[in-house]
């Protein structure tokens, strides 16, 4: 549940130029450069812009560990305008209380999932957008609770509509992004402001009823209703986007692959979560003058963590570019697997994210044949990784054309 990584630099570059026969295009983008540039051996390195790239598993835990205080202390989910939202303690209370909240809903909602996954996804669905959908409707009520004013449920989803989904702010002008974030910002201070103002009648948390509660009696009633209203949204685009995101992963390797459909769901989840990590780049700024890897580092330096490397390490998984379910099965490399971060700042959320993500594919494969048409296009490279462009067809295995 933790949220979209800190922005990658477009134009990160990696070790080696990339080949003569790589397009302008492509050259854009921060994913096939830094892959261009993995030689698979040499594994920390500085890149063509300067930056240090880091894609061994152990530097990469020293860096997200901080290990000896090695990098500027942060956090990638309760970063904001003025730095870090804190103190720490705030931070694990809130994180904690959401964790509960959301496994409360799960728990309470989970005979739902069959109906949720035959309305929304059958018989087709366009993705990625239909797994961030899906995952809206069902925990909607986990970001605002019911009674809420609905012109905030209204803006919620229209932050989705606009912000969330892979490639939606592509549809919408500079002028108007900018206009929609003023009035989208203005509505929930409001709102964060006037349940400050119940905190402090109540003397206390009362019990959160959604996340906005959550961020508030974390805060407290003097915390800085802006901050507050910017870990909100983190907690948006991280439930909506992140799990949407993985979700859709999930679906498309299910869909290209169907001799994998009987594997287990755990097995398919972490596999998907391996191969195609949402969160998949980190940036960390060294604390000293250091060595890294064999590398020289300083405070001046930006160090970027890539997870998506990091996963496909050929020194530790075998057949890292193949979809291999169960592979999971056995002992696997945990010091090269890092999903949801690795250290301090590890997504509080990990457990029930993969929690509904192993009730949806688990769904998914027990009742459903899946198959997968899609113009053969990448991933869709951003702060967070989303899946490419891709219909999901969907047919019930009991049925006319099932087994």
């Amino acid at each position: 549940m933790e949220s979209s990584p800190t922005h990658p630099v477009n134009g990160e570059a990696g070790a080696r130029t990339p080949g003569a026969g790589v397009s302008r295009n492509r050259r854009s983008d921060p994913l096939t450069l830094l892959k261009a540039e993995f030689d698979g051996v040499r594994d920390v390195w500085r890149t063509a812009t300067g930056s240090v790239c880091v894609a061994d598993p152990d530097a990469v835990r020293a860096v997200m560990g901080n290990r000896h205080a090695a990098v500027a202390e942060t956090s990638d989910f309760y970063h904001n305008r003025n730095g870090v939202f804190g103190p720490r303690s705030a931070q694990v209370a809130i994180g904690r209380a959401a964790r509960d909240l959301m496994r409360r809903h799960l728990d309470a909602r989970r005979e739902e999932l069959p109906g949720l996954v035959a309305e929304q996804l059958a018989p087709r669905s366009e993705w990625p957008d239909a797994g961030n959908l899906l995952v809206l409707l069902h925990l909607r009520e986990v970001l605002l609770h019911p009674d809420a004013p609905a012109h905030l449920h209204t803006t919620v989803e229209a932050i989705v509509a606009r912000a969330v989904l892979a490639g939606a702010r592509r549809h919408h002008s500079a002028p108007s992004r900018l206009l929609f974030r003023r009035r989208a910002l203005r509505a929930l201070h409001t709102e964060v402001c006037a349940r400050q103002k119940r905190l402090r009648q109540l003397g206390g948390p009362a019990g959160p009823r959604d996340l906005v509660d959550v961020v508030v009696d974390g805060g407290g009633p003097a915390a800085d209703p802006g901050d507050l209203v910017e870990v909100y949204l983190s907690f948006l685009f991280a439930v909506v986007g992140s799990i949407g995101f993985a979700l859709g992963w999930s679906v498309h390797l299910l869909g290209t692959h169907p001799e994998q459909a009987a594997a287990e769901p755990s097995w398919i989840v972490r596999e998907a979560l391996r191969l195609w990590p949402v969160a998949w780049l980190f940036a960390r700024t060294p604390s000293r003058v250091q060595e890294l890897g064999g590398t020289r580092v300083t405070p001046r330096d930006r160090l970027v963590v890539c997870s998506y490397l990091v996963h496909r390490h050929p020194g530790y998984w075998e057949r890292p570019d193949e979809f291999v379910p169960e592979r999971w099965a056995g002992s696997v490399p945990d010091a090269a697997y890092l999903p949801f971060g690795h250290g301090p700042h590890t997504c509080a959320g990990a457990t029930v994210t993969v929690r509904l993500l192993e009730d949806l594919v688990g769904l998914l494969t027990r009742d459903w044949r899946v198959s997968v048409t899609h113009d053969g296009g990448g991933p869709q490279v951003g702060p967070a990784l989303a899946p490419p462009r891709f219909t999901a067809t969907l047919s019930l295995l009991d049925g006319p054309e099932g087994r």
